[in-house]
Formats: structure tokens, sequence, C-alpha cells
């Protein structure tokens, strides 16, 4: 909790970068992990979060989604992201950035690069081995929407 200007005491909504797989999740109903991922979206879609996207990767969920369901379908799932989530704009210094990280997958390299750009409390993924040794924290859908009611109840 922090106090504001005003002496209210408010929490100040945690700041969460979103991994490609996650969004995937929810637009292709991906089970079992489709669950937690679109409580996840909703908390953010309520301003319970603050949720961002990677640059890069709204063209990757585009053409994803395209293969699976087609035009249409990707063309709507973009637009919804859009409404909910801030996109990361990324530079050549944030690849920079990630091809230092050493990580052994350069695209999980350049999400921790747009997670420690703006400063997100987590990377929100699936595969949290996917980011050992990087400077990030990651977690699990359901592990940050545990945080989420935890703070909802102080």
């Amino acid at each position: 909790m922090v106090r504001s200007a005003r002496g209210s005491t408010e929490a100040i909504p945690l700041a969460l970068l979103l991994d490609t797989n996650i969004l995937l999740d929810v637009i292709l109903d991906r089970v079992p992990w489709a669950d937690d991922a679109t409580a996840l979206l909703d908390h953010i879609a309520k301003r319970k979060a603050h949720g961002y996207l990677a640059g890069h990767a709204v063209t990757t969920i585009h053409y994803l989604v395209e293969r699976a369901k087609g035009h249409a379908a990707a063309a709507t799932a973009v637009s919804d992201l859009l409404e909910i989530l801030d996109v990361v704009p990324l530079e050549g210094s944030d690849f920079q950035r990630a091809l230092a990280l050493g990580l052994k997958d350069y695209e999980d390299a350049v999400q921790a690069a747009a997670c420690l750009k703006i400063g997100a409390r987590f990377l929100v993924t699936r595969n949290e081995r996917d980011f050992k040794g990087a400077p990030v924290t990651p977690r699990s859908a359901g592990e940050v929407l545990a945080l989420l009611a935890e703070r909802a109840d102080t």
C-alpha cells in the first residue's frame, strides 16, 4: 500500500509483462492454462493490475492466431489485446540488451528485456524455467492471481 498525496492509502497496480504463451492460451483456449490466463486478463481489464505486451509479440500473436483461426479472428484478437494491454515499444538497444542477457532462447530474452524496460514486477509466463538466469521475476498466471487475491484482502 502507498499513501497518496491526499493522504489516502491505495494499492499501486502490479505492473505485469505477459509472455506470448499466456496470451495465446487465452486466444486459442489452450487447456489447461486458458482459465488462469483468462482470469488474469480479466483482472487487468478491471484495472486490478497493469498489463503490458512486448511490441515484437503483437505480430507473432497475429501470425499464430491467423494460422489457427483465420484472418478475422487474428485481427479481432490483436485489437482486443490492444484495448487491454499497453505495448512496450522496443528499440535497437532493447534487442542488444536481450543479446547480453545470454538466455538460451532469444525471443525469451527479448521478453525479459521488455520487462526490464518498463520495470514490471513480474514476467507472467507458463515457462518460468526459460527465464532462469534472467534479471526478471517470472510467475505463472495462477501465482499472480493468488497474489492479486492477497492484495485485495488487505
